[in-house]
């Protein structure tokens, strides 16, 4: 599943819900997010319970205990009179580079949480470089350019250093560190 073996696969299962949990919404691919909604309903189901063992097995599958702390904290209440059914899947678009379908998986209850942005404001899609450009050409002024004659000017005005030969610099380093030494 997912074209990786089993170690691979789990640890990326465990992040991937350990970020959900934190961030109480991602953007991720259908397959996933299908996995994800259910390892993430028993880490809530777990916080409901609310025991020492619940937190024990939440704590040896999430990788955060700030997050654990959050699920037997704020999730597991917020969610205690739903019986399940902790999570949704919105479908969202199709990655450009390999044309997967991404979705948007959330908490049902995130509306009420400060930090939730709506769907439509990352559904927008995305910027192509021409636009970039001219939005930074917008926001950036132009630097003016000196005339060659203004640069010419001010070159003949500033007297300009001699270099030394490498050698004489040698000798005056030597010299120098003789006089500090003694």
């Amino acid at each position: 599943m997912f074209g990786r073996n089993t170690g691979q696969r789990k640890a990326l299962l465990k992040n991937l819900v350990t970020s959900f949990l934190e961030a109480e919404r991602i953007e991720t691919t259908e397959a996933k997010a299908k996995e994800v909604r259910s390892l993430a309903e028993k880490m809530i189901t777990l916080g409901k319970r609310g025991d020492l063992h619940a937190r024990r097995q939440a704590l040896a599958f999430l990788t955060k205990e700030s997050v654990v702390s959050k699920v037997f904290g704020d999730l597991a209440p917020r969610s205690a009179n739903r019986p399940g059914g902790y999570t949704r899947i919105i479908k969202t678009r199709q990655r450009i580079g390999d044309a997967a379908h991404m979705v948007l998986l959330e908490l049902v209850d995130a509306a009420a949480a400060p930090a939730a942005a709506t769907p439509a404001e990352e559904a927008k899609p995305e910027k192509t470089p021409k636009a970039t450009k001219a939005a930074k050409a917008a926001k950036e002024p132009k630097a003016v350019k000196e005339p060659k004659a203004a640069k010419e000017a001010k070159a003949a005005k500033e007297p300009k250093a001699a270099k030394e030969p490498k050698a004489t610099k040698a000798k005056k380093a030597k010299a120098d560190s003789a006089e500090s030494a003694a």
